[in-house]
C-alpha cells in the first residue's frame, strides 16, 4: 500500500477526494465592524464617515465575523488590511493576521475573544508604531476571500497610548489639541492683539478622506507612514500648493479675483472639502489660512496641534540674524532695497511628539508650518523643529530650526537712505535686539482665551540666558559659513536724554481723518538741536508698503521745551481709495527718525496702528434640539462714515450648516441689515456659529456664538 503522504492523485481522482472538502470549507458571510463601541472607545464617534471603522494605533479593537457554519479548532481564519493597488507583505502594505496566531505587541494581530454559534468576536490589536492611513479589510478562510461593503478602515496616531510617540499624558490638552474643532487665530499687532474666530471642523464631512488622499500624495512609502515627524513635515509642503499641487495657493498681491479672498475665510473644512473634491488647488491663502488648515489636518490624524501667532516676525532670508528696514530721508520704508522683512504678524503650527532622530530633550512641542516662504531639502516646507532647541538656540537640528529661530530672534537694523553727491547711500541708525518676537500667541487649553506663550520660544529678552542662546546660534551660523553673523552690543545710554512717542486717537474708526501728534521729551539738562522727521504708512500685516499718506520734516530746538509736539494730520481722502483697491487688511505705520546735531546721535521709534469696525451681531437661542430647526439671525449696523459697497456675510455652523455666503449689497451710513438661516443640528454637544462680514473697505468683521444642542 502506498503511504497517504506519498500518493498523488490524478486528475480525475484529485475532483473526488476535493469536492468533500471544499462543501466543508469555512466561509465568511458577514463582518461587523461595531463602530460604535469601537468609535468610543478610540474618540473617533465626532468623525463624520460613521458607516467605515476609524481606529486610533497601539490599541484593541473588536470585529463580529459571522460564517457559514459554527468555528472548528482546525478552521484557518486571516483577517487581512491593505492599502494600494498592489498590496504585498514586504513592503507592509499587506497585513495578514491568522486569529490563531498569538499576541504579539510589536506586530498586528488578530485573537478570537468569544464565539457564540456561528459568529466569532474578534480582538485586533495593532502595534504603537503602525503605519496611518487607509486601510481595506478582507477576511480570507481556506480559498475563500470575504470583501464586505464596508471595508474601510482608517488608522490614526494614538495621543491617548503612552507608547505611541504623540502621546499626550494630559486629558484636558489632549481635548483641546486633538478633539476641539472650533478655536482662535490671532491676529493684529503687539499693540492691538486680536482672536479672529476659527472653524477647524476636523471631523467634518470629506475632510478625513481629503488627509488620506494628501497621504497618498505624499508618495511616503508605509514604513515612514509611521513617523509623526516625516507626516508632519510632508503635510507642510502639500498644505501649500508650490509643490505638488496642494491644498492652498497663496497670494499676498491684495487681488484676490477668481478666488476668495484670504480674509473671507471662517474655517478650515470648506477649503479641504473643495480640494478633495476638485484635486485642484483652493485659491486664495494667507498664513492663517495655512495654519488653519495644518491645524486640521493634524488633529484629523491624531496628532496634536495648535495655531500659534508670533507678533513682529521676521523673515530672515540672508541667515545672519539680522533684518534690515531702510527707510528714505522722509522717514518711509523702502521695499525694494532688501527681501528681508518683518510680518506684524506671522501663524504656523506646533505639534506635539518625540524625537527619537534627535539627541535627548528635545521631545514635545514642534515648531511646523505650511506658508510658503523658503524652500527646505528642494520644497517649500518648514519643521517640524523643536520649541526647545529653539529657545536654547541649537540652530543646527533638525528641521528648518535656523529660520525659525530667526523669526523670533533676529535683531532689527534700521538704516537711511541718504542721497550724498547723487548716488545713494545708507547710513545706519540703529539696531535693536528685542523687537523681533513679541507676544506669541495661542488659544489657551480649555477656555476661549489667548496664552502667551513666548517663553516657550524664548528666554527673556535681554537675560544672560537669552544672549548666550543667541551667541550659541550666531557661533552656528559662522561655523557654516553660511552668512556672518555678529553679536550685537548693547547701545550706550544716550548723552542726550531724549525720547520720541506718537499720540494718536484711542479709537481709529475707518472713513475718519488720521490726527498724530509726534511728540520729543528731553529728560536732559542740555539744549539739543534736532534734524527730525516721521512718515505715515499704509502697509499689508508683512509690511509691504501700499501708500505714502504723509509725512514731515522739521529741525526743532529743545531748549526750554521739555516737551515738543509736531502734529501728522491724514485726510480720509488720502488713505480710503488705497484702502478700497487693496482687498488686504491694511494698517497704518508711523515713523520717526531724530538726528541729534550736537552728538550726531540718532533715534527711531515707530507705531503701528489699526482701524477699528462696528460690530456684527448673532442671535439665537442659547439651546436647540438635534434635528429640530432653530432660527439664526445676523445684524450689522453700519456706524461709520462712509458706505460699505459689495458686501458679503459669510457664516458656518460646524454640525449645524455648511458655510454659506449671503450678498448683502452696499450699506449705507447708518443702515442695518438684518439675514437670519433656519438652522437644523445634526450634532449634539457645544456648537459655534461663526460669521464673518466683508467688504470693499472692510475686510473682514468676525463675530461667534455658542449654542448647546441637546437629544
Amino acid at each position: 500500500m502506498t503511504p497517504w503522504g506519498l500518493w498523488q492523485p490524478g486528475p480525475r481522482e484529485s475532483s473526488l477526494i476535493m469536492a468533500p472538502r471544499l462543501a466543508s470549507s469555512l466561509k465568511t458571510l458577514g463582518v461587523d465592524l461595531l463602530q460604535k463601541q469601537n468609535s468610543h472607545l478610540h474618540h473617533t464617534e465626532e468623525y463624520h464617515e460613521n458607516t467605515s471603522l476609524i481606529v486610533r494605533r497601539g490599541q484593541v479593537f473588536h470585529l463580529k465575523l459571522t460564517f457559514d457554519r459554527e468555528l472548528k479548532d482546525n478552521d484557518k481564519v486571516v483577517v487581512q488590511l491593505s492599502v494600494g493597488e498592489k498590496p504585498m507583505e514586504s513592503n507592509e502594505t499587506l497585513l495578514s493576521m491568522d486569529l490563531r496566531s498569538g499576541q504579539d505587541s510589536q506586530c498586528w494581530c488578530a485573537n478570537i475573544s468569544n464565539t457564540s454559534g456561528k459568529e466569532c468576536l474578534v480582538a485586533v490589536t495593532s502595534p504603537a508604531d503602525a503605519a496611518v492611513g487607509k486601510y481595506f479589510l478582507s477576511v480570507k478562510t481556506g480559498l475563500h476571500i470575504y470583501n464586505p461593503e464596508n471595508k474601510v478602515v482608517y488608522v490614526l496616531f494614538n495621543p491617548w497610548c503612552e507608547a505611541d510617540t504623540v502621546f499626550m499624558s494630559n486629558d484636558t490638552e489632549r481635548l483641546e489639541y486633538i478633539l476641539s474643532d472650533t478655536g482662535y487665530i490671532y491676529v493684529g499687532s503687539v499693540q492691538n492683539i486680536v482672536g479672529r474666530p476659527w472653524n477647524f471642523g476636523q471631523f467634518e464631512e470629506d475632510v478625513l478622506d481629503s488627509c488620506m488622499y494628501l497621504l497618498d500624495k505624499s508618495k511616503l512609502k508605509q514604513k515612514v507612514r509611521k513617523d509623526p515627524v516625516i507626516v508632519s513635515r510632508a503635510m507642510s509642503a502639500l498644505v501649500n500648493s508650490n509643490d505638488e499641487s496642494g491644498v492652498l495657493f497663496g497670494n499676498w498681491s491684495g487681488t484676490y479675483t477668481g478666488g476668495t479672498s484670504p480674509m473671507a475665510w471662517t474655517g478650515s473644512a470648506p477649503i479641504l472639502q473643495k480640494y478633495y473634491k476638485t484635486k485642484k488647488p483652493i485659491c486664495f491663502g494667507q498664513c492663517w489660512v495655512f495654519s488653519g488648515v495644518l491645524t486640521t489636518v493634524m488633529r484629523c490624524l491624531g496628532i496634536p496641534a495648535r495655531s500659534v501667532t508670533n507678533f513682529a516676525s521676521a523673515h530672515d532670508t540672508e541667515e545672519n540674524l539680522k533684518v534690515d528696514i531702510y527707510m528714505n530721508e522722509k522717514g518711509e520704508k523702502l521695499d525694494d532695497m532688501t527681501s528681508d522683512s518683518v510680518w506684524n504678524f506671522h501663524v504656523w503650527n506646533d505639534v506635539w511628539m518625540k524625537r527619537p532622530d534627535l539627541p535627548q530633550g528635545f521631545d514635545g512641542w514642534q515648531a511646523l508650518d505650511a506658508t510658503p516662504q523658503e524652500i527646505s531639502q528642494g520644497v517649500y516646507q518648514c519643521g517640524p523643529c523643536p520649541l526647545k532647541a529653539i529657545r536654547s538656540g541649537e540652530v543646527y537640528l533638525l528641521y528648518d530650526s535656523k529660520f525659525v529661530f530667526a523669526e523670533v530672534n533676529a535683531d532689527r537694523v534700521f538704516w537711511q537712505v541718504k542721497n550724498v553727491n547723487g548716488k545713494q547711500k545708507p547710513v545706519k541708525l540703529r539696531e535693536e535686539t528685542k523687537a523681533i518676537g513679541k507676544s506669541i500667541s495661542t488659544k489657551a487649553v480649555g477656555k476661549n482665551t489667548r496664552e502667551d506663550i513666548t517663553a516657550q520660544y524664548k528666554f527673556p529678552e535681554g537675560s544672560p540666558e537669552e544672549r548666550k542662546a543667541v551667541e550659541k546660534a550666531c557661533s552656528y551660523l559662522n561655523s557654516s559659513n553660511l552668512a556672518v553673523c555678529e553679536r550685537t552690543t548693547p547701545l550706550p545710554p544716550l548723552q542726550a536724554g531724549i525720547q520720541l512717542d506718537v499720540e494718536s486717537e484711542k479709537v481709529l474708526w475707518l472713513g475718519n481723518p488720521i490726527n498724530l501728534n509726534i511728540v520729543v521729551q528731553n529728560s536732559s539738562a542740555g539744549a539739543w538741536t534736532i534734524n527730525l522727521v516721521a512718515s505715515c504708512q499704509l502697509q499689508s500685516y508683512t509690511g509691504k508698503v501700499e501708500a505714502n499718506l504723509g509725512s514731515i520734516k522739521q529741525t526743532v530746538q529743545t531748549k526750554g521745551k521739555p516737551v515738543i509736539q509736531l502734529p501728522l494730520n491724514i485726510a480720509a481722502d488720502a488713505y480710503m481709495k488705497t484702502v478700497t483697491s487693496v482687498e488686504d487688511e491694511l494698517l497704518i505705520k508711523v515713523n520717526i527718525i531724530a538726528e541729534i546735531q550736537e552728538t550726531n546721535e540718532k533715534l527711531t521709534d515707530e507705531l503701528t496702528l489699526t482701524f477699528q469696525y462696528p460690530p456684527l451681531k448673532v442671535e439665537m437661542p442659547e439651546t436647540a434640539k438635534i434635528n429640530e430647526d432653530f432660527t439664526c439671525s445676523f445684524i450689522f449696523k453700519n456706524t461709520l462714515s462712509i458706505p460699505l459697497e459689495k458686501c458679503k456675510l459669510h457664516v458656518e455652523g460646524l454640525g449645524i450648516f455648511k458655510m454659506e455666503t449671503i450678498d448683502q449689497g452696499d450699506i449705507m451710513p447708518g443702515r442695518i441689515i438684518k439675514s437670519q438661516i433656519i438652522c437644523a443640528p445634526n450634532k449634539t454637544g457645544e456648537k459655534k456659529i461663526v460669521a464673518k462680514l466683508t467688504s470693499n473697505q472692510v475686510k473682514g468683521i468676525s463675530e461667534e456664538k455658542m449654542i448647546t444642542i441637546t437629544a
